[in-house]
């Protein structure tokens, strides 16, 4: 956990206290730890493969950092591209007229 928060601070630039879930993958890619802060404490959670890969996952522009929503980290976690979704949009504005 330690060193996880270390990347966060040192290579990712974010705060591991900030209430973020940061999601980390082996060079393999054959496992993922997921990393959060509740306010009392840090959660790890880890799932590896028993058979396989999990998909390569970054930004469209290429970057390290994604942004996931909540639908998009499950998608993730069965193993399936969280950009190729047909999903709702997340929010809806509603005309006020």
């Amino acid at each position: 956990m330690n060193s996880l928060c270390g990347v966060c601070r040192q290579v990712l630039k974010q705060d591991p206290f900030c209430g973020a879930v940061f999601v980390f993958h082996n060079k393999r890619r054959t496992s993922l730890k997921i990393l959060a802060y509740d306010g009392q404490g840090f959660w790890l959670c880890m799932k590896r493969l028993s058979v396989g890969r999990f998909r390569k996952f970054v930004s469209p522009h290429g970057h390290q950092i994604s942004a996931l929503a909540a639908h998009e980290l499950q998608v993730l976690l069965v193993n399936g591209d969280p950009k190729m979704i047909n999903a709702a949009p997340l929010w809806k504005p509603l005309s006020t007229q």
